[in-house]
Order: C-alpha cells, then sequence, then structure tokens
C-alpha cells in the first residue's frame, strides 16, 4: 500500500536548522514550565491518597462542594468532569488515613445534601508506601526501557544511531509531559503506560528510517550522508504516513468518545505519536548527519564490521 501516487523527492534535511530551532526553543518552554508548576501532578496512584467519583442528582456550586470537602480537614483537589453533575473528589489525607477519608468525605456530602443527593460511581484509596513504591517503579521501567534501547541500537546498528535515536527519545519524553503539565492533566499510571508506548512507537519509526539508510549504505555509496538519508526519509515515507495517521485516528476517537478515563491516556498518544514522527527525522536523522567527522564512507565502514 502506498501513500503517495508517485515516490516523493523532498528536500526533508534543508530544513534541518528550522528544526533545530524550533525543537530547542520548545524543550525550553517546556522544561520552564515543568519547573515552574513545580513539577508534574501526580495522581492518586504515585502520590496516595483518596479518590471518589460522585454523581449528583443536580447540579451544584463547585466552592460549595470544595468547601464541604475541606471542611473534613483534607486538602485536595475537587473538580467537574463530563456531565455538570459528575464531580471527582481527589484528596490527600496524611498518614495511613486514606481508608478512613472516603467515609469522612462522603459523610461531609450527605450531612449537605442528603443521602438521596448523591450517589457513589466509585472510588479508589492509595496509601503512602504503595504511592512511593510504584513512583519508584515507574521510574526505573522508564529507566530500563531507555537502557534496552541504547543497548539494542548499539548492538543493532551502531553507536551514533543508539545515541542519536535515544536523544530524540528524550526530546518525545519531555514535550510530551510539558504537554500533560500545561493542561494540568496527573501524571499517572494509564499516562505512564501511554509514555511507554509512545517511547516504542517512536523507536520503532526511528528504526525503520535508520535500517534504510543502512541498506542505502551498501548500494548508494556515491550519495553523501545527507542526501542519502533524505533518499532514505522519502523511501519510508509512505510507510510513515499510513502507520502515524491511522495510529493516530484511533487515538483521536478514542480521546473523544473514550470516556473521561481515556482521556489522559489518549491525548499522551496523540502528542507523543505527533513528535516521534516529527523527531524521527529532524531530530534522530538531522543529529546523524551533523555527527562530528560523519561520511558515508565512514558509515560503510562501521556498517560492514558489524
Amino acid at each position: 500500500m502506498k501513500f503517495f501516487g508517485k515516490k516523493p523527492n523532498i528536500d526533508w534535511l534543508k530544513y534541518k536548522k528550522a528544526g533545530y530551532v524550533f525543537s530547542a526553543v520548545l524543550t525550553i518552554i517546556t522544561i520552564g514550565v515543568i519547573i515552574a508548576n513545580g513539577g508534574m501532578k501526580f495522581g492518586i496512584d504515585f502520590a496516595g491518597g483518596t479518590l471518589i467519583q460522585v454523581k449528583f442528582t443536580q447540579q451544584h456550586d463547585m466552592h460549595e462542594i470544595r468547601a464541604t470537602v475541606e471542611a473534613t480537614g483534607y486538602a485536595g483537589d475537587i473538580q467537574q468532569f463530563g456531565e455538570p453533575v459528575d464531580v471527582l473528589i481527589n484528596v490527600h489525607p496524611k498518614g495511613e488515613e486514606a481508608g478512613q477519608a472516603a467515609n469522612k468525605v462522603l459523610d461531609a456530602l450527605k450531612a449537605k445534601y442528603g443521602a438521596a443527593g448523591f450517589s457513589v460511581e466509585r472510588t479508589e484509596v492509595v496509601g503512602p508506601k504503595v504511592g512511593k513504591d510504584l513512583t519508584y517503579k515507574a521510574f526505573m521501567a522508564v529507566l530500563y526501557s531507555i537502557i534496552g534501547i541504547l543497548i539494542y541500537l548499539a548492538f543493532r546498528f551502531e553507536h551514533r544511531f543508539a545515541v542519536t535515536a535515544i536523544i530524540a527519545l528524550l526530546h518525545d519524553t519531555i514535550i510530551t509531559i510539558g504537554a500533560l503539565v500545561i493542561t494540568g492533566r496527573e501524571f499517572s499510571l494509564p499516562v505512564l503506560a501511554a509514555l511507554l508506548t509512545v517511547i516504542g512507537y517512536a523507536l520503532n519509526d526511528r528504526i525503520v528510517v535508520f535500517d534504510r539508510i543502512r541498506e542505502n549504505l551498501r548500494v548508494k555509496r556515491s550519495l553523501n550522508i545527507a542526501d542519502l538519508t533524505n533518499v532514505s526519509v522519502n523511501e519510508t515515507l509512505s510507510r510513515t504516513m499510513i502507520t502515524s495517521s491511522l495510529t493516530l485516528v484511533s487515538v483521536v476517537a478514542l480521546f473523544i468518545f473514550g470516556g473521561t478515563v481515556l482521556k489522559d491516556f489518549s491525548f499522551t498518544l496523540m502528542v507523543g505519536i505527533v513528535f516521534g514522527t516529527y523527531s524521527s527525522v529532524f531530530v534522530a536523522s538531522a543529529l546523524l548527519i551533523d555527527w562530528p567527522g560523519i561520511t558515508t564512507q565512514k558509515l560503510v565502514l562501521s556498517i560492514l564490521k558489524k
């Protein structure tokens, strides 16, 4: 299957400097926003606490609901989602009071609105020790995945490919996390799963381009490294567009129709797919041809040694 009627002949790397500037500015702004916001907003899975999803029989003032919850002595986040009568209450009790917090909050709501004035859709409780353990395991999962990718690419291709791919992955990850912070979304287990999926997706796209570069190194040695990379990107462009567009359509549908629970998950995938596809050309491939002292002949020799 082909996305284009005829093979494209686009000089992608002519715009690499603009790509560098765009990526650098966006990354700096993203890091600045993350720092200004005091880091990421961790969900109940990592921060610990009590999450209560309530559906009222009629719409109430959010300030009134917030005051009712805060009167129990628990600080947290209270927000509407979905319908105006749907409210998500996330409180962070101190110590080991997570199990008791739900009962105190619900008792306060019953006293204010009556037992028949709302229904409890779901309740989740995560203790502080469990939250810390999940945070550590999440960090190690991301770290091990990046180390594994680095080792695989170094053996599968060549160290230049591995380093440029990791830089591009860090670029994608920082921007995706920044998008979560800017939009006020929580970092939860589903978001972590989406982030790891993005890393795998972007890596797969990079491997397709790098593999075509390696194949062309054997048959098109007369081309300089920039022209050879352009040819390789154009030859894989149909595959990239078909895969990315179809995946993006599915994720957008999930974001629109998947419900509140899947909003953050699908949003993370949307941002990651867009920037993962972009960085395969304007970060990973661009850095590869700008590697100090790199030439087609040097790459050919390094590939033939594999």
